[in-house]
C-alpha cells in the first residue's frame, strides 16, 4: 500500500499549475492551500484517504484544515530533495515543520527562542560577508555559551609597532581591547568582566538586504536575521550600565521588526528615539521617485531615567533688558496651552490690547494660558507682550513675558547649568543629516591606507556626535561589529575605554591596522576636532579555535577533492555531532559523492558540534587542545580565576 506522502503526490501532479518539468513546486502548492483555492480541494475530496486525513466531518459539512495540509507538505519527508534524502538515511535531521500563521499581535517567528549561531567568512576576492547558520535548540546549547579561551594576545602601544609576548604585560581594567571571533561567543565571554560596565554600545550589524546571506532557508530569512540580533541584543543588555545606551544603525527593510523586538528586550519605556542619517546624495539608479538616502539610528537605554539631563531638550534663552523694566531681564513664551475652550471654559475670552484696543479672540483648539479671573492682575504686571509693544521684535500674536529672576527662583541656583544653544542643536542635526554620508566614510579609509579596503565604513565624525553626546571621559564604549574599526579610532581619540569584537580575517589588516595608525597620531578623520595627537594603547586577543577551523576549511574549499581531505582530517580531530552514525555515512558514502559542492559544504558543516567551535574556558587544561603556558596565565587574569 502506498504511503499517503506518495499518494499525495500522484494525486497533485494532475494539476498543471503545480508542476513544472514533472516535478511539483512545493511552495505553490502551499499557497494554492493557504487561499482555499477551489480546484485544488475539489483534487482532493476526490481521494477517500485524503479526503478522511484532510477534512473534518462538522454537521455533515467538510471543512479543510488548511494548516495541518500545509505542515504535511512543508514536511521533510515529502517531496525531499537529494540533500535531504542523503541526511535522512544517516539520521542526521530531527523532526521540523513551517511555522503556521501567527494570529497572535506580538512579534513572533520561527525558532524564536532558540539559538541562531552564525559564522562569517570572507570570499578572495571582495569582503562580502557570508553568514552560515544553523538553529540550535535549548538540549544543544548547554556548552555554547560558557566562556571561551582567549589566545594569540598582543598589546599595541606608544607611537610605533610594539607587540608585547604575551608573558610581559598584565591585563588591566583600563585596557582597549580588540577581539577576534563570534561575537555571540565572544559577548557571553566578556560577562564575567564587564556585566555591567558599558556605557555606550554601538553597533552597524548587517541589514539583511537580500545579499547578507541570512538563507539557511529562503522561507525563513527573515526570522533567521531577527533570531541573529535577539540573541546578540539580549547579552548585550548584560553588559550595559543601567544608565546606559544603546545605538543600532539599521536599514529600512529590517528597521519596524527591529523596533518591536528591541522594544520587548528592553522594555518600550527605556525607548529614547529613532534618528534619522543621510546615506548618500542621491542615487540615480534606483527605479524609485522617493528617496532610499536615509537609514536609521535606533536609542535605547538600560534603564536610566528619561529626567535626566542627558535626554533633555533644553536650549540657551535669548533674554532681553529694556527701559520699563531696568533691573530684571526677561524672555518671551506662548501664552496659549495645548488645551481646547471645552476643558478650560474660563480661557474663553477675547484678550484686547489695554494701549489700542486691538482685539485677539481665542483659538478654540488652543486656548489662553490664563483665565478670565487673571488676565487683568497679568496686564497691571506687564506679564503679556502685545505686537506693536517693541520695535525690536516681530510679532503677529501676545505672547508672555518670563522674568529671569522668576525663573531662578524655580530652577534653583544652577538654572543655566545644562543649557545648550540652540545653534549648536541645529549643527548636530546638520552633522546627522548631511556630513555623515557613506562617502565620507569612504574617503576616510582611502587616506589612511591608499585604497578602498573596505565598503560602506561609518565615518568618524558620526560616531564622534553618538560618543559625545552619550559619554564622558574613561567610559567603556562597545562596538560587536567592530567592521573597519570606526567607533574604535573615535573612542581612542576621545579617550574612552572600548572593546571591539569582528570575526571576519580583516579585523588584522583594517582594524588593527587602523588603530596602529590612531596610536602613531594620524591627522584624518576627527583629529582636528579633538586636538589628537597620537598615543594610548589597546589589547588584541582571538578566541582559540577549534571546530571553527574545520569550517574554515569547509568555506574555502573550491573542489570536492579538497572537501574528502577536510572530512578526513575532521573525523580525526574534529568534535562531531552526536547525530552523526559514521558508519552509515561510510554506507551512503556514492550518494554523498553525488551531492553539489555547496551541499557537501552544508552537511560537513552541519556535522561539526557547534558547541566545540571555539575551546571553553573549562577545557583550558585538557592537553589535546595544547592551551600554552602564556595564554593559561593571561585567561586566569582576565576571568579573575
Amino acid at each position: 500500500m502506498p504511503t499517503l506522502f506518495d499518494e499525495l503526490k500522484e494525486l497533485l501532479k494532475k494539476d498543471t499549475r503545480i508542476t513544472a518539468e514533472g516535478e511539483l513546486l512545493k511552495n505553490q502548492v502551499t499557497e494554492l492551500a493557504l487561499k482555499l483555492d477551489k480546484d485544488l480541494l475539489k483534487l482532493l475530496l476526490s481521494n477517500k484517504r485524503l479526503k478522511e486525513h484532510f477534512f473534518a466531518d462538522v454537521d455533515s459539512v467538510l471543512v479543510f484544515d488548511k494548516e495541518k495540509f500545509t505542515r504535511f507538505v512543508n514536511n521533510k519527508e515529502f517531496l525531499p530533495d537529494s540533500y535531504t534524502t542523503f541526511k535522512n538515511k544517516i539520521g542526521l535531521t530531527v523532526g521540523e515543520n513551517y511555522l503556521s500563521e501567527n494570529k497572535e499581535v506580538v512579534l513572533s517567528w520561527a525558532y524564536k527562542d532558540t539559538v541562531l549561531e552564525g559564522g562569517q567568512t570572507k570570499e578572495e576576492t571582495t569582503r562580502d560577508e557570508i553568514f552560515w547558520n544553523e538553529i540550535l535548540a535549548p538540549d544543544e546549547i548547554d556548552r555554547l555559551l560558557a566562556p571561551k579561551v582567549f589566545t594569540n594576545w598582543k598589546r599595541y602601544e606608544g607611537k610605533a609597532d610594539k607587540k608585547q609576548k604575551n608573558k610581559t604585560f598584565q591585563f588591566q581594567d583600563t585596557d582597549n581591547l580588540i577581539i577576534k571571533g563570534n561575537n555571540l561567543l565572544a559577548l557571553y565571554s566578556l560577562k564575567k568582566r564587564f556585566a555591567g560596565k558599558v556605557k555606550l554600545i554601538y553597533i552597524d550589524p548587517p541589514y539583511n538586504l537580500g545579499d547578507d546571506s541570512f538563507g539557511y532557508n529562503d522561507r525563513f530569512n527573515h526570522s533567521s536575521w531577527l533570531t541573529f540580533m535577539k540573541n546578540r541584543l539580549e547579552v548585550a543588555k548584560d553588559l550595559m550600565k543601567v544608565d546606559g545606551l544603546i545605538f543600532i544603525q539599521i536599514g529600512d527593510q529590517e528597521m519596524h521588526y527591529l523596533k518591536v523586538m528591541a522594544d520587548a528586550i528592553f522594555e518600550r519605556d527605556n525607548f529614547i528615539a529613532t534618528v534619522p542619517r543621510k546615506t548618500r546624495s542621491g542615487k540615480s539608479d534606483v527605479p524609485y521617485q522617493l528617496s532610499q538616502d536615509f537609514d536609521w539610528i535606533l536609542i535605547y537605554t538600560k534603564g536610566a531615567s528619561k529626567k535626566d539631563d542627558l535626554f533633555q531638550r533644553t536650549v540657551t534663552r535669548k533674554y532681553y533688558k529694556t527701559k520699563d523694566y531696568p533691573n530684571d531681564e526677561w524672555r518671551l513664551t506662548d501664552i496659549t496651552t495645548q488645551r481646547t475652550i471645552v476643558e478650560r471654559p474660563n480661557s474663553n475670552f477675547t484678550l484686547v490690547n489695554p494701549r489700542n484696543g486691538q482685539k485677539f479672540p481665542v483659538n478654540p483648539n488652543r486656548c489662553w494660558g490664563v483665565t478670565k479671573d487673571s488676565v487683568d492682575e497679568y496686564l497691571k504686571r506687564g506679564k503679556i507682550v502685545f505686537p506693536g509693544d517693541y520695535d525690536f521684535m516681530d510679532m503677529e500674536r501676545p505672547a508672555m513675558r518670563v522674568f529671569k529672576s522668576e525663573e531662578i527662583r524655580w530652577k534653583g541656583d544652577n538654572f543655566d547649568k545644562s543649557y545648550v544653544s540652540s545653534d549648536f542643536l541645529n549643527k548636530a542635526v546638520d552633522d546627522l543629516l548631511k556630513n555623515t554620508v557613506n562617502k565620507k566614510g569612504t574617503d576616510e579609509i582611502v587616506e589612511l591606507f591608499g585604497n578602498k579596503v573596505f565598503a560602506y565604513p561609518k565615518n568618524e565624525l558620526l560616531l564622534q556626535r553618538i560618543i559625545a553626546y552619550t559619554t564622558e571621559k574613561d567610559d567603556l564604549v562597545l562596538d560587536f561589529h567592530v567592521g573597519s574599526g570606526t567607533t574604535a579610532a573615535v573612542a581612542h581619540k576621545m579617550g574612552r575605554q572600548y572593546i571591539g569584537i569582528e570575526q571576519m580575517d580583516y579585523i588584522e589588516s583594517v582594524t588593527v591596522e587602523r588603530l596602529k595608525k590612531v596610536i602613531e597620531g594620524e591627522q584624518g578623520g576627527i583629529s582636528e576636532l579633538v586636538n589628537w595627537e597620537g598615543g594610548g594603547s589597546f589589547v588584541y586577543c582571538e578566541l582559540m579555535e577549534w571546530n571553527e577551523l574545520f569550517v574554515q576549511q569547509i568555506q574555502k574549499a573550491k573542489k570536492k577533492e579538497t572537501l574528502q581531505t577536510v572530512w578526513k582530517e575532521m573525523q580525526a580531530k574534529a568534535q562531531l555531532s552526536y547525530k552523526v552514525d559514521l558508519t552509515q555515512f561510510n554506507d551512503n558514502a556514492k550518494e554523498f559523492s553525488e551531492l553539489s559542492l555547496e551541499d557537501q559544504k552544508s552537511f560537513l558543516k552541519e556535522v561539526l558540534d557547534k558547541n566545540a567551535l571555539y575551546v571553553n574556558l573549562s577545557e583550558i587544561n585538557d592537553e589535546v587542545y595544547g592551551v600554552s603556558e602564556e595564554d593559561k596565565h593571561l585567561n586566569h587574569q582576565f576571568y579573575g580565576l
